[in-house]
Formats: C-alpha cells, structure tokens, sequence
C-alpha cells in the first residue's frame, strides 16, 4: 500500500501539505466548524430537553452534555486553526 507522500502527482497539481487538511481555505473552515457547531448546539437541546421535562439526570445525559461540548471545542479548533497559525513561515 502506497503512501500520500509516494503517490504521483498530475502534472499542473498542487500536492497538499503532510498534515494539512483543509490548508488555507478559509470557506472550508468555517463550513466544516460551523456545521460542528451546530451539531454540538443540536445534542445539547435534546439533553436540556430532557432536563426541563423533570426528568433525572441520568449518565446518558451528562455523557450527551460532555459530547456536545468536545463537539463545540473541536468546531472552534477548526475554525480558528491554531497549529496552522503557530508556525512562522521565513
């Protein structure tokens, strides 16, 4: 099995950087974090509904809680790009 880095590239290409997933694209980002945003809003409601409704607080809605949050961190990681703004280009 091949690696990316030993794959031929077109002629007229640009290859992508190792470790790079959405590079520079700037409408990327913000689509793919926004859309994780939003599903992190989406979980939780359904466990603040649960909640509202008198229902025990149970470990399944705290673990929905927790997601909801790692999935709200991770779209503002995406978003703001820190590892691609951390290095300086000379």
């Amino acid at each position: 099995m091949s690696t990316p880095e030993t794959l031929p590239v077109p002629p007229g290409s640009v290859s992508p950087a190792a470790g790079q997933m959405f590079g520079s694209c700037w409408s990327c980002r913000i689509l793919s974090g926004g859309g994780l945003l939003l599903g992190a809003g989406y979980v939780f409601l359904a466990a603040r509904k649960v909640m509202r409704q008198g229902g025990t607080t149970s470990i399944g809605t705290v673990a929905q809680v927790a997601f909801a949050a790692s999935l709200a961190a991770w779209g503002v990681v995406v978003i703001a790009d820190p590892v691609g703004k951390s290095h300086r280009k000379a």
